[in-house]
């Protein structure tokens, strides 16, 4: 990019200051922490709902900075930069991108649909590469901002474009469509992600169908709905796996050795196709890929080999702890210019030590030559104050005298063979390299070594849930969300900081110390004890948690210490029992409550609450009902004969789906939450937040006659493939899960468990299924799930979670 200032002016509509007629800019940015901003930077001042960049302007003129595009000069910068001034600063930077991709006349391949683009685009730049000089959108760049940004990086080698549109809601693709301008469209699989966005799945894909208004052609799998909205000026290249009348119809699918393949008709002749996946996920995009290629003319032989070596897409940037003390960020997958800007921002906002180093591989499908690339490159790296750089291939080898402290190897072998010669300690290490150079393995060498059983959790699937049940409330009713026992075994500091960013109203904790860790985790979301001892009290008052009084015992203890204190109203909140003889005051002791609180400003009733016993299972509705209408009773004449107005709230996550009409002012949002309901039609719509993770540690071969695990309980009847996974009781494995009785899942197959579960251990059948030491293994997450394990214990998904110990590492990922 090469442009200047002055034609950049009409194209945004802007005004101008400064000496902008023989200003160039080369790159644009949006970001004032990135060390790559320069005195060629046309830098865009956005503002969102909690940041304004224009308050970071005289901080990047001292950095050097001299072009922005801004809504107003900031006071003190005037004559000290070039400025553009527009309505819009977001609208502006579309306008601008839209402006750059007419400049390039070339193929541009556009996705959208709700999920799986990034994996088809990664998929269709390696499928396709090989003939065309690609330019993609990094990573997952798919928004309103993602897509300017990955427009900006086309240059005149690239022949083919493939990026990637994601929206939220109506009238947003028209934006992105008019900077991508796809001449080629495909609809990935649409879901239930951003439904809270759109009246219905129609309007939902109505609006994503906007993208392709200009296309030559629209490649998706046939359904009557995208039939019936698709512009009938637009061509559709159809599959099915169901109607014979689409375009390519797969008639069969066989699964073996890790493999799928699939049988298809297109233009009258039958075809096979090995897909190197089974789940069904990944079959449908490379089929999304396989159409593309049809479209594209490549001949059968030439799909099967390139699809053969498709591979699992790695869409995070991952931060590990690594040996003598560093730090790693893996980016091991992937090496082009554009996300390597990207790694290198990341490697700033996550540097723990002044000392940075790069381990990057060659550099592939830039578009520039190589001796502009790594002249490039080498701009970055010390724009980025990078303290070394190895680099491993031929290419960048040829080229280390372009970088400062460098040092290169040929190939990742050669890396490792001298690994011990290297030395690594006290610094923040990125890992960036194409596939082809298999950085894992370097990754592996950096990586420290811990208890390799970790439960993970998906932050994206806990704000999706929320959301979910969200949809569910009317109009101003509240939403407190119950983040007690450790966040019900999925960590409850992490999740209650993703909560406070959502807005809800109401935090839970059963105990007055789990309310305490939250708040000096920095939570300032108000946060309600619902099981407070008396001795506790003084701790509550201190941290400013709000205590809920179940008992006329209690509330005496509590005016107490108030009074003692000098409290005025502070927050209680009173429980009352309508049938649930757990916690709670009583019908008969409501008038010695009324007559206590009366006229007392120590205190001020927030909220009055009672707990359903029954909200889960329809066969007691007119139980449930009948508290309902007890609590609407009591609480009732609470607030008449105090003249107060309180929050009042009952139900729980089974009733806020199944008693929709006694949501009062708040509901309380439990397991539902992490993924769980006991609807099976609404389990269909939540996602799975929690996968607990182990790996094989040993494989060993018995013969018939042989025993496993303590009290020979399994005795083996023929020769069996028996594999041990470090997990067990003390990790929250319920005993009774063992014998045969229970499952894990290695390489999407059940293996069996085998014997009694040990302490730290468990082990299982992997007679049927190729596995080696040290592959992954599913404990419970998408397959078995915890309802699935509650229901074959005869207990509750509650007892699953809440039971995996705290030396089992959580990590939080997006």
């Amino acid at each position: 990019m090469s442009i200047r200032i002055q034609n950049i002016v009409p194209i945004l509509k802007a005004r101008a200051f400064g000496n902008t007629a023989e200003a160039v800019i080369d790159t644009v940015s949006i970001d004032s922490r990135s060390l790559q901003n320069s005195a060629h930077t046309l830098f865009f001042a956005l503002v969102g709902p909690n940041n304004d960049a224009h308050a970071y302007i005289e901080d990047l003129i001292a950095t050097g900075v001299q072009n922005f595009v801004v809504l107003h000069i900031p006071e003190g910068c005037a004559n000290k930069a070039n400025f553009l001034i527009v309505e819009n600063t977001l609208d502006a930077l579309q306008q601008f991108a839209a402006y750059y991709r007419c400049l390039f006349h070339f193929l541009v391949i556009g996705l959208t649909g709700s999920n799986g683009k990034t994996i088809v685009k990664e998929w269709l730049n390696f499928l396709l590469s090989p003939d065309f000089n690609v330019i993609r959108s990094p990573k997952s760049y798919n928004s309103q901002v993602g897509v300017p940004l990955s427009i900006f990086a086309i240059n005149e080698k690239h022949n083919l474009g493939i990026f990637e549109a994601g929206i939220s809601t109506v009238n947003e693709m028209e934006k992105l469509e008019k900077i991508i301008q796809p001449t080629i469209g495909i609809l990935t699989s649409i879901g239930s992600s951003h439904d809270e966005g759109f009246l219905d799945l129609e309007e939902k894909i109505n609006e994503k169908l906007v993208l392709f208004k200009e296309a030559e052609i629209v490649i998706y799998q046939k359904r009557d709905l995208v039939d019936k909205l698709i512009l009938p000026r637009t061509k559709a290249f159809t599959w099915s796996f169901k109607n014979a009348e689409a375009d390519v119809f797969v008639y069969k699918k066989e699964t073996e050795n890790l493999n799928t393949t699939v049988y298809y008709k297109y233009k009258g002749n039958s075809h096979e196709l090995i897909i190197p996946f089974q789940d069904k996920a990944s079959i449908e995009n490379a089929i999304s890929c396989l159409m593309a290629l049809l479209y594209f003319n490549y001949d059968s032989t030439t799909i099967q080999s390139r699809m053969l070596l498709l591979f699992p897409v790695e869409m995070r940037l991952k931060v590990k702890n690594g040996i003598n003390n560093c730090s790693l960020i893996d980016d091991s997958y992937s090496s082009d210019f554009q996300s390597l800007k990207i790694a290198l921002d990341f490697l700033e906002s996550q540097k723990q030590f002044p000392k940075k180093t790069v381990i990057l591989s060659d550099i592939f499908q830039s578009g520039l030559s190589n001796e502009e690339l790594y002249s490039k490159v080498s701009q970055l790296i010390i724009s980025n104050n990078i303290s070394r750089v190895i680099g491993i291939g031929e290419t960048i080898s040829a080229f280390k005298d372009t970088f400062v402290n460098c040092i290169t190897f040929n190939n990742t072998a050669e890396f490792i063979s001298n690994f011990e010669n290297l030395d690594f300690a006290n610094e923040t290490i990125l890992i960036k390299g194409a596939r082809s150079f298999q950085f894992e393995e370097i990754v592996y060498l950096l990586e420290e070594k811990t208890h390799e059983t970790v439960l993970e959790i998906n932050l994206n699937a806990i704000s999706y849930n929320l959301n979910f049940f969200k949809s569910k409330l009317k109009p101003n009713v509240k939403i407190m969300v119950m983040v007690k026992a450790f966040g019900y075994g999925n960590g409850g500091l992490e999740i209650a900081k993703l909560l406070e960013h959502h807005k809800v109203d109401y935090l839970g904790v059963a105990f007055a110390d789990e309310g305490i860790s939250l708040k000096n985790g920095g939570i300032h979301l108000p946060i309600m004890v619902l099981n407070p001892e008396n001795t506790s009290f003084s701790a509550i008052i201190q941290y400013q948690l709000e205590p809920e009084i179940y008992c006329l015992k209690g509330l005496y203890a509590f005016l107490k210490i108030a009074k003692e204190k000098n409290l005025y109203h502070f927050p209680i909140h009173i429980k009352l029992d309508t049938g649930m003889h757990r916690l709670g005051f009583e019908e008969d002791t409501i008038e010695e409550l009324i007559a206590t609180l009366k006229g007392n400003d120590t205190v001020q009733i927030r909220s009055i609450l009672s707990h359903l016993a029954t909200s889960d299972d329809l066969k007691h509705r007119d139980f449930t009902l009948s508290q309902i209408n007890l609590f609407d009773t009591m609480s009732s004449r609470i607030v008449r004969e105090l003249g107060i107005d309180p929050i009042r709230h009952i139900l729980n996550t089974s009733g806020i789906s199944n008693y929709p009409d006694s949501q009062f002012n708040m509901v309380r949002l439990g397991i539902g939450l992490y993924g769980v309901s006991n609807d099976p039609a609404e389990q269909k719509y939540l996602e799975n937040v929690g996968t607990l993770k182990s790996v094989i540690s040993q494989i060993r071969t018995i013969t018939a006659g042989e025993s496993v695990g303590y009290g020979r309980k399994f005795m083996a009847e023929k020769p069996t493939k028996v594999a041990t996974i470090p997990i067990g009781y003390a990790d929250g494995i319920s005993r009774g899960w063992g014998n045969g009785v229970g499952f894990v899942s290695i390489k999407d197959k059940k293996a069996k468990i085998l014997g009694s579960i040990c302490m730290d251990m468990l082990m299982v059948d992997v007679t049927e299924i190729d596995c080696t030491e040290g592959d992954s293994v599913i404990i419970f997450g998408e397959s078995p799930t915890v309802s699935y394990i509650a229901k074959k214990l005869n207990t509750i998904p509650y007892e699953v979670l809440t039971s995996i110990s705290q030396r089992v590492k959580r990590v939080f990922y997006r």
